[in-house]
């Protein structure tokens, strides 16, 4: 969208840059990343980054206008968890990159969750997009990194000492965001250590390291609890739901209170209309809109095409919504001349004292398939997958 940048990048992009920069991300974690790394960043003008924030601020206000009630409906029963905290650590914001029908182009809202996403990984990914194309620097973040390290380790360790924080997930090394982890021990000295091997003596909990049991007292929670009873033959020695001796960041109950159970609740331009199923009115036409359970995770069980005997043979209708289609518009040139869509994410962290949250950086997604998921792209697509937005003037 910012075609001065958009032209000097494809003229200066190469395979052999693209392979370059990929080893550099795998030198600087040790993994290769197990997501596909788009070629291109993305890039927005500044206008774009306004309606952004706009639209965030708005979610923002409105999120902290609802009532504490409103937000425990969200909350399955069998997932409440303990000791939960006034407002969650993270928020990410997902809109896609639409036309509107005055054709402008424009922001709209696809989901929200307060769960952290690849804050670190993000932060290092930006960094090498400007060291193999240094002309990027000049529409980097602005924030130091100095300053995205001590926010992070504000929210993640607080007051407390390294070793005494873990970042924990269930079975790490498996998991498609294990770069993601490494940079985050790298920036601030914590740990990962697999659900399956914390220890747990009364209400406290331990992980082993040279045979020395270290308590645990702030948890940085990667796991999507609710999905553990899928696991096969899964062994651990505590339940999320017990009350422990330990601070979560973020506590697991606002992985529901902030999700597609509040989209229907929401008002902006930017936000397209949505419905619980249960809710739906008979004056919409269903072909208008897309069916998402309200829990899943990374795009699982979306239906972009429901049907009425799809929707009718639904039992717990309540766990549905049906939003608003939008239309991705493909406005980020490749060097064959094809266009990508894509989404944007923005990653903010919520400080315990602060009013307000913080945007520290954003996550894109490129696409050329009807889902923004690499996985339903073709195999020789190019401009697809993980990538970074940058933000300037015409």
């Amino acid at each position: 969208m910012i075609s001065k940048y958009r032209e000097q990048f494809n003229q200066e992009f190469s395979q052999e840059k693209y392979q370059h920069f990929k080893e550099v991300l795998k030198q600087k974690s040790g993994l290769e990343p197990a997501f596909r790394i788009s070629e291109s960043p993305i890039f927005l003008t500044k206008e774009f980054e306004g309606k952004l924030i706009d639209a965030c601020e708005s979610i923002i206000d409105q999120i902290k206008a609802l009532s504490s009630e409103t937000l425990e409906k969200a909350i399955p029963e069998n997932c409440k968890v303990p000791n939960d905290t006034k407002q969650p650590h993270f928020l990410t914001i997902d809109f896609g990159i639409c036309k509107n029908d005055k054709g402008e182009i424009e922001p709209q809202l696809i989901e929200l969750q307060a769960f952290p996403s690849l804050y670190a990984f993000q932060k290092v990914f930006e960094e090498t997009f400007c060291e193999v194309y240094p002309f990027l620097d000049e529409i980097k973040n602005k924030m130091p990194r100095e300053d995205f390290k001590n926010y992070l380790k504000e929210v993640i360790i607080g007051d407390e000492n390294p070793e005494n924080v873990i970042l924990l997930e269930i079975y790490p090394e498996k998991q498609k965001t294990a770069i993601d982890f490494v940079f985050t021990e790298k920036l601030l000295g914590i740990k990962t250590v697999c659900l399956t091997k914390v220890k747990k003596e009364g209400k406290k909990l331990y992980y082993e390291i040279n045979g020395k049991l270290i308590e645990i007292k702030r948890i940085y929670n990667r796991v999507i609890f609710d999905e553990l009873d899928r696991i096969p033959d899964l062994v651990t020695e505590f339940d999320f739901r017990e009350d422990i001796d330990v601070k979560w960041v973020t506590h697991p109950n606002w992985f529901f209170k902030i999700s597609k159970f509040l989209l229907p609740l929401l008002k902006h331009q930017f936000i397209p209309k949505s419905y619980f199923l249960h809710e739906f009115p008979e004056n919409e036409n269903l072909d208008n809109f897309v069916l998402k359970p309200l829990f899943s995770f990374a795009g699982s069980g979306v239906n972009l095409n429901p049907t009425k005997e799809v929707t009718d043979a639904i039992e717990d209708k309540e766990n549905y919504i049906l939003q608003r289609k939008v239309n991705y518009e493909p406005v980020f040139k490749d060097i064959n001349g094809e266009f990508s869509k894509a989404e944007i994410r923005m990653l903010y962290v919520w400080r315990e004292n602060d009013e307000r949250p913080i945007l520290l950086e954003n996550l894109g997604r490129m696409t050329k398939a009807a889902m923004v998921n690499v996985d339903f792209n073709k195999k020789d697509a190019i401009w697809i997958g993980s990538s970074n937005a940058f933000f300037g003037e015409e």
